[in-house]
């Protein structure tokens, strides 16, 4: 069976913000309850894999997922690939130190946490950030591609979710592997300060909180996303769905009400209808109709995220429309 990918851009949807904020909360909470212990938090190499089951799931799993990302092995014992897949994924959980959590479900075992999965075939490997799930690859996938998407992984559990992973014992963390927490950055207090206004549904707090980060950093990845998500709530938050549809489908050349609509696409899931409908409103449009769909299609890239095939195809098909 050939290996199935997934962009790691997929894992941050409109409750990515929050979630990155509690996630952060909850790391920093676990960092301070082993330093009131006396201890660092740090865990010995072979605690990096770990044998999960159902009854364990929600505390080895969801849980640690709040400080590490946990990546999930389904396998069985009658798996040929399953014997190749194991021992490498076990074998680079160690060599990332403490990146990432290695967690393994015996699928005969467990039937439940296979049909909840919704695993077709075996091996399948997936991650959970944050409390969030997402599919990895299906199939023995070659180790080059492994690292690609564990790499992918890391980052995103870093800068998206504020995840620094596991603290490990003694020597056996691979080199340059985060072995300690990783301090506080120069915009933490605002990041967290517009999670806190999205909590208490302040959009516009949020939006000037982001917006505050970006004056002194323009390319700071976590608010370019947070803005771009914040300001689409912003806009839907009061919008009546059927009337807009309704506007959009009897008046093409409305573009208001078309960009309303595309909002209503994007937020609903419907990302390649969203990106369809601003791209042919730029190809019928001009002058400042046309900037505004424009503009409004490259604010929806950052909602999504710019290495997403689907960004990918639409500024292709944006660029052939204005070029």
């Amino acid at each position: 069976m050939q290996p199935r990918n997934m962009s790691m851009s997929g894992v941050v949807d409109l409750a990515a913000v929050k979630a990155a904020g509690e996630a952060k909360a909850k790391a920093e909470q676990a960092r301070a309850q082993a330093a009131r212990q006396g201890g660092t938090g740090a865990v010995p190499p072979s605690a990096l894999v770990i044998d999960v089951d159902e009854a364990g799931f929600e505390r080895d799993v969801i849980q640690r997922s709040a400080e590490v990302p946990v990546v999930i092995d389904f396998w069985a014992e009658w798996c040929q690939p399953c014997k190749q897949l194991g021992p490498l994924l076990e074998r680079l959980a160690v060599e990332y130190g403490g990146r990432i959590l290695l967690a393994k479900v015996d699928v005969d075992a467990n039937q439940m946490l296979m049909q909840q999965f919704g695993i077709q075939g075996i091996p399948a490997v997936f991650a959970v950030v944050a409390g969030q799930a997402l599919p990895l690859f299906q199939g023995a996938a070659p180790e080059p591609q492994i690292r690609e998407t564990l790499d992918q992984l890391v980052q995103v559990a870093e800068q998206r979710f504020g995840l620094t992973g596991l603290t490990v014992d003694g020597d056996a963390a691979a080199p340059g592997a985060q072995t300690e927490a990783v301090p506080a950055g120069p915009y933490d207090a605002l990041l967290e300060a517009a999670v806190r206004a999205l909590d208490s549904d302040d959009i516009p707090g949020a939006v000037q909180a982001y917006r505050n980060v970006l004056m002194d950093d323009p390319e700071n990845p976590e608010a370019k996303l947070g803005l771009a998500q914040a300001e689409l709530l912003g806009r839907v938050r009061e919008m009546d769905p059927q009337a807009v549809r309704k506007s959009a489908a009897d008046d093409p050349a409305d573009v208001s009400a078309q960009l309303a609509a595309a909002d209503l696409d994007l937020v609903g899931g419907h990302v390649e209808d969203a990106f369809g409908r601003l791209v042919d409103t730029v190809r019928r449009t001009a002058g400042d109709d046309r900037n505004a769909a424009r503009v409004r299609l490259l604010e929806l890239f950052e909602v999504i995220g710019q290495d997403d095939p689907r960004v990918i195809k639409g500024r292709g098909d944006l660029a052939r429309v204005l070029f």
